[in-house]
């Protein structure tokens, strides 16, 4: 672990990152993050995921030791994204313990100017226990007006409001109060290799009646490889979706429930997906409603893609 001395007690807003093995694309969420002009101090804190060769912690400590930020870089050597940031939440909560705010971006995302000061000042201003912002997609070479329509690049948008809950925890801050209120750790380390821990977290946030914001000026760019652009790439994401989606209901609802919603769910797929095809044409676009219920049937019968589970 490395971290530069700070004092606690000056510390409001504390900006978790979760890194595994993309040094380059963490530069530029950190360069994002240090430009960051606010009426709160605030920290970072950077926990790599890969034990073995941590050359994320190793430029994040060289980084950050530049900007004169507070900062904490940790290596979690328990393999799983839900370890990882889990880790940075119990680190941000234990280091800063008069910290209020407790902001999450991925390394994969860049935080535009006015980010951090557009979710505290909602934050404030409406008392909220969560806050939400956009994810829009910046693809690296053109990948056709198919996949920039796709559902799973498409985020929440419209104008800032209360919302039911959040999806993901790629541009989130979650106020104090939260954590200490939920059971811990935060985020169900079952979906550890699956991912999907902020969905279900998120989704217990909104049964105990945390109140949640979405909040429009908080936008943060997600960097988009060719690789996560083909089919292939797009058909196991939807199927992954649905797993996620199944996992999450069956943490909740009975069996008989459960097993009602997956054949509902997948009739409602194959028409939407016909549908989809007949009003575009397009196979990839009509795919993704069939196979997200077949990933809720697949889970159901034990079978879970693992794309976080790293071969090393």
């Amino acid at each position: 672990m490395t971290e530069q001395p700070v004092d606690p007690a000056s510390v409001e807003a504390v900006i978790c990152i979760p890194t595994f093995r993309r040094p380059d694309w963490l530069r530029r969420t950190l360069m994002s993050v240090a430009k960051q002009r606010c009426d709160v101090r605030f920290a970072v804190i950077v926990v790599d995921n890969d034990g073995r060769d941590p050359v994320g912690a190793a430029l994040a400590t060289d980084l950050l030791a530049t900007t004169g930020l507070s900062h904490i870089v940790l290596v979690e050597h328990r393999q799983g994204n839900c370890h990882a940031i889990n880790r940075a939440f119990g680190e941000a909560l234990k280091a800063y313990p008069d910290a209020r705010f407790i902001l999450m971006i991925d390394d994969d995302e860049v935080a535009l100017p006015g980010w951090l000061q557009a979710m505290v000042s909602l934050c404030r201003d409406k008392d909220a226990d969560l806050v939400g912002g956009p994810v829009l997609r910046r693809f690296e070479v053109d990948p056709g007006r198919d996949v920039m329509r796709h559902p799973l690049f498409v985020s929440i948008d419209g104008e800032t409001r209360p919302i039911d809950q959040l999806h993901g925890s790629g541009n989130c801050l979650i106020q104090r109060r939260v954590f200490e209120t939920m059971p811990s750790p935060p985020f169900d380390t079952a979906f550890n290799f699956l991912g999907g821990g902020d969905m279900e977290f998120f989704t217990r946030c909104r049964l105990a009646s945390f109140r949640t914001w979405w909040c429009a000026e908080a936008i943060a760019h997600e960097l988009v490889s060719p690789d996560r652009t083909t089919a292939s790439f797009l058909a196991k994401r939807s199927l992954r979706t649905g797993s996620i989606n199944y996992l999450v209901d069956r943490t909740h609802k009975p069996l008989p429930a459960l097993l009602l919603k997956n054949a509902a769910s997948l009739v409602l797929g194959l028409v939407r997906g016909l549908g989809v095809l007949l009003r575009t044409g397009s196979l990839l676009l009509a795919s993704h409603p069939v196979l997200m219920p077949v990933g809720r049937i697949t889970a159901s019968l034990g079978w879970l893609p693992k794309p976080y589970k790293s071969a090393s």
